[in-house]
């Protein structure tokens, strides 16, 4: 695995996205296999009184650090996004790969590739990247995906300024999402009839 990840600009993913679609794929996942939701699915259900449209999703990992991944997952079903890590110190030098599995199992891992601010961003661009293809798509009614953070690892880390900005981020990213629905405009004007919520988040997972 690489040890350093390079975000993109929601724009250039977007129009990524767009370049694929004209092809029939999208992050080269062929339309034929892209989930699409129905009102009366049978697996249907609310968590944390949001709509989450299927129970499926993708654990917590290195790939859920970067939205075109996050953005595939979603367009394969899972709506249950649960987030990278964050935590503090989230500028450390970790030797790859940081699980050996030749004989027992011992995880080295130490939180996530990026630094919280790319976090932040890599979220809030799937996050409207998905409001986005649902109204592209023509889908109506809440986004039905759930994303789920997660912190770590002691309360003493939690507290720290860069770990409260990301959580005050999460709840409320209004200033953030307005400047990247302008960077879309040209590319989807249709960007203004999107009601996006600015809150990305409301639940958490400690990890300790």
């Amino acid at each position: 695995m690489a040890d350093k990840f390079s975000p993109i600009s929601i724009s250039r993913l977007f129009q990524l996205i767009l370049n694929g679609e004209r092809k029939g794929r999208i992050l080269n996942i062929p339309r034929e296999l892209f989930f699409a939701p129905g009102a009366g699915d049978p697996f249907r259900t609310r968590r944390y009184g949001q709509v989450l449209e299927t129970p499926l999703g993708v654990a917590a990992g290195p790939h859920t650090q970067m939205a075109q991944n996050i953005v595939a997952a979603w367009l394969c079903g899972a709506r249950y996004m649960e987030l990278k890590t964050i935590q503090t110190l989230d500028d450390l030098e970790v030797s790859k790969p940081c699980i050996d599995m030749q004989d027992e199992g011992y995880n080295c891992e130490w939180s996530q590739e990026l630094r919280i601010r790319e976090s932040i961003d890599e979220y809030l661009h799937a996050w409207i990247l998905i409001h986005v293809l649902r109204h592209k798509f023509g889908w109506e009614g809440e986004s039905g995906a759930i994303f789920n953070m997660s912190v770590g690892y002691n309360l003493e880390g939690i507290r720290q300024d860069n770990v409260q900005h990301f959580l005050d981020k999460m709840e409320d990213c209004s200033a953030e999402l307005s400047e990247k629905v302008d960077q879309l405009r040209p590319l989807y004007p249709r960007i203004s009839e999107i009601d996006i919520p600015t809150r990305i988040s409301d639940n958490v997972t400690l990890s300790t």
